[in-house]
């Protein structure tokens, strides 16, 4: 398989799996939309990669200055509007570990504001859906 190439695979009901680098992402719908709750939907596993994106970049921070891991955590929450009921916002904040010092807090923020998941939603690519023979 080509290394840019994700194969969706059809899994049964709802359940949509895809196979990349050698791993297999499951996705499925909740129960209430027909689906069987077996794993998180597509639209889940997208705002689990802007979390595990912050993360890396914390924890990445954290490492490449030796400064201890144990306590470090983000936490990212969603607000939908009311109306649209697509997500408005993200709010994504770090808690330092226990002795963080002081002179890396702003530089913590900034690393985790580069997140590259983040990047590209505020640089989108362009789109093509095309049929295939």
């Amino acid at each position: 398989m080509n290394p840019k190439e994700l194969k969706v695979v059809f899994a049964g009901n709802y359940r949509v799996d895809v196979e990349y680098k050698g791993f297999t992402v499951k996705t499925d719908q909740p129960v209430r939309e027909g689906g069987d709750g077996t794993a998180p939907s597509p639209f889940d596993v997208f705002l689990v990669s802007l979390a595990a994106c912050a993360g890396y970049y914390a924890l990445a921070f954290c490492k490449e200055r030796k400064i201890p891991t144990e306590g470090l955590g983000v936490i990212m929450t969603t607000e939908r509007g009311e109306v649209s009921k697509m997500v408005d916002k993200i709010s994504i904040a770090v808690t330092p570990p226990a002795g963080f010092p002081e002179k890396y807090r702003d530089a913590l923020v900034k690393s985790v504001d580069h997140c590259t998941v983040k990047a590209h939603i505020l640089r989108p690519p362009r789109f093509e859906v095309v049929l295939r023979p």
